[in-house]
């Protein structure tokens, strides 16, 4: 007699077979007269536990009906979905959407399907996608410029697969990606001193994520580090739309003291929103004021010919996630990627010496932070 045992997640060879229109292991198992669990072995792979003559009737029945196992069967018994769930904050934003391409192309050259979910930059989200995952079995989690969370705290206590990307781990430790933010503002210091700028300004969110505060304190201290007693001045903009932010900032940093003849702007989208600002009070960019930025997205080159800005290769993180992901699934020790960083120079740019890491430059490894 037949074993009519199903795979889980899969319903009655019958049903399945007539009302879905796919053949299923029960109708292989029956018009090859073997039992479902035979049948579910050879199309696993496992050959060793059935006569040749078997697995060769077997095999030519699934080629020939079209037989696929079912995923979800196999990811219960294994412990294998291949799905991969990456949390981010802000799609909209050009550098978000880079990293999430990045790493849907490297996951998907290395066999895993890749669940993407907007996190708003909000703990109560960034929970809730956290919870809805594992219920659909991901093997791993990016979580891109994560927030502290109940839930993300208690993932990390349970020792599951996560890779942070962006920002680090808000409560120390694990795998990082990203760049060394506070030599991108020194980078950027040094851009703007080269450039002749005398007195130099910084403007950012007013509520600073780990990422901008490194890159602010970059340039602050190199520029103390190279004209010291300089003045900086420094103003915040609100909220986390970093157009509107940069915005607000410029025209508050602007309203009593005027425009700096240099400026950081932690983000190339702020610098947009100090460009309107500027625009609207007939300051001419980059002439009167010379801003820098840091991600230099890939519209710079079509709408934003006044922004030098340091390059972050975001081509470069998807591959550096799947190694980091790959590493904390076979149990070894993983610690922070820092990718390489470069200034990249507008036609508009005086100067001609290139600041940073070269293109050529390898990812520097080093201990996980703390």
């Amino acid at each position: 007699m037949n074993d009519q045992r199903r795979e889980p997640g899969q319903a009655s060879g019958q049903a399945s077979g007539q009302m879905s229109g796919q053949i299923s292991l029960a109708d292989i198992a029956a018009e090859a007269g073997v039992s479902v669990s035979t049948v579910s072995r050879i199309a696993n792979g496992d050959l060793g536990r059935a006569s040749a003559a078997t697995v060769a009737k077997v095999q030519k029945l699934i080629a020939e009906r079209g037989y696929r196992p079912n995923p979800i069967g196999r990811s219960l018994r294994g412990g294998d979905s291949r799905l991969v769930a990456m949390l981010a904050p802000n799609l909209d934003n050009p550098a978000m959407a880079a990293i999430a391409a990045s790493t849907e192309a490297a996951l998907r050259a290395a066999g895993y399907v890749m669940i993407l979910c907007d996190t708003h930059d909000r703990p109560d989200l960034q929970d809730e996608y956290l919870r809805a995952m594992r219920s659909r079995f991901a093997e791993g989690f990016i979580v891109v410029s994560a927030v502290a969370s109940p839930e993300l705290e208690a993932s990390l206590d349970r020792r599951e697969p996560i890779v942070f990307v962006n920002r680090r781990n808000p409560y120390g430790g694990g795998p990082f990606i990203g760049i060394d933010n506070r030599q991108a503002g020194a980078d950027a210091a040094d851009h703007l001193l080269a450039c002749g700028v005398r007195a130099p300004a910084v403007i950012h969110p007013a509520d600073l994520s780990s990422t901008i505060r490194e890159r602010v304190e970059g340039f602050l201290d190199r520029l103390e580090e190279r004209r010291p007693g300089l003045t900086v001045r420094r103003c915040d903009g609100p909220g986390g739309n970093h157009l509107d932010c940069g915005y607000a900032a410029a025209k508050r940093l602007t309203a009593d003291g005027g425009w700096p003849d240099g400026i950081l702007c932690p983000s190339d989208l702020m610098a947009y929103g100090l460009f309107r600002a500027a625009g609207e009070q007939g300051v001419r960019i980059p002439d009167d004021c010379r801003p820098v930025g840091i991600d230099d997205n890939d519209l710079n080159d079509w709408i934003a010919p006044w922004l030098s800005s340091v390059k972050i290769p975001y081509q470069l993180f998807g591959d550096a996630v799947v190694a980091s992901l790959r590493d904390l699934r076979g149990g070894n020790s993983v610690g922070e990627v820092l990718l390489p960083h470069r200034l990249v120079r507008r036609q508009s740019d005086p100067t001609t010496v290139l600041t940073g890491y070269s293109p050529a430059s390898p990812p520097r490894s080093g201990p996980a932070a703390g």
